[in-house]
């Protein structure tokens, strides 16, 4: 009776032991690794709805001009918010921005974080050397996220030893404005993960969407064959580029054309995304390569931020 006794005892331990295991993580403090225009639109919104944050880069230099975009972008936001109320747009610009430390060393900083956020180069040897390191410094419970549209989630989450703790968080750009979060879970993904990361997702305002760690994950899965098929079919000569946009626009209702949205995204982003997938899948169709972007993209024509790609820009 008192082996069956303790073996009960047992019993309920492990079940409490497992319950609390089990309970998810309330993501209080946040690092944010890259200060990119992606790493301080992630950093803004994590500090704006509460939370402290550590924004991480290589340089003062490159994080005295992420925490001055943030605090312009902030500002612009207040005016429109607080319309009838500047003062409290001041304060809440303020407030914000006090939530809100730099950093240029992330092993020195993620001891005491609930959440790491890489947003830095898509460069899959870079982020695994990167996260490889900080799996050394940070916290048990710390969970570890990359922002990566392109790449495997899983082949990021290999080079750690928490790869139940490790699953994609994709933002859009701008991140301030929209509400898209894209949680990609992985096989060894937890579920207590997953859901800490969905939680935390909500509290930033988004609205979370669950995938799973597939090519381009649902909006880039969807979108950058759609761009590819306009390029195929602007190249075979069944219609102009012009006529394709305003097709689209006006029979989709999208708000842009493929092409304009191309040159607005980068030609040489998409370029990457689809080599990138070309190599995880050759035999694709969806997946190959395109002439005239691999052309336009050797010439510099990069779309916008270059002033010519489909289009030309003044």
């Amino acid at each position: 009776m008192a082996f069956v006794t303790r073996q009960f005892v047992r019993s309920l331990s492990s079940s409490s032991s497992a319950s609390a295991s089990a309970k998810k993580i309330i993501v209080k403090h946040v690092t944010v690794i890259g200060g990119g225009l992606m790493g301080a639109g992630i950093a803004q919104v994590v500090a704006a709805s509460g939370h402290t944050v550590v924004l991480v880069d290589q340089t003062e230099d490159i994080l005295a001009k992420s925490k001055k975009s943030i605090e312009e972008n902030l500002r612009k936001m207040s005016k429109k918010k607080f319309a009838e109320n500047p003062k409290a747009g001041d304060e809440f610009v303020e407030k914000t921005l006090s939530s809100i430390s730099t950093c240029t060393d992330a092993a020195s900083v993620v001891h005491s974080t609930d959440l790491v956020v890489e947003a830095i180069v898509e460069n899959l040897k870079v982020k695994n050397e990167l996260f490889q390191r900080l799996d050394k410094f940070a916290a048990e419970h710390t969970i570890f996220a990359s922002n990566t549209s392109s790449l495997q989630i899983t082949s990021i989450a290999n080079a750690t030893t928490r790869q139940d703790r490790f699953a994609g968080l994709h933002f859009f750009n701008p991140v301030p404005l929209m509400k898209l979060v894209e949680v990609i879970k992985t096989p060894m993904t937890s579920q207590k993960t997953f859901e800490s990361l969905v939680d935390f997702s909500k509290a930033l305002g988004k609205h979370p969407v669950s995938c799973k760690d597939t090519p381009g994950f649902i909006v880039n899965r969807l979108l950058v064959p759609y761009l590819i098929e306009a390029i195929r079919m602007h190249e075979r000569g069944d219609a102009s580029k012009e006529d394709i946009d305003t097709a689209m626009k006006l029979g989709a209702g999208y708000p842009m054309g493929p092409f304009e949205l191309l040159d607005y995204v980068g030609l040489d982003t998409t370029k990457f995304i689809l080599d990138g997938w070309h190599e995880m899948d050759a035999k694709n169709p969806l997946f190959q390569p395109s002439t005239s972007l691999n052309k336009l993209v050797a010439e510099k024509k990069l779309g916008k931020k270059t002033g010519e790609g489909y289009y030309k820009y003044k």
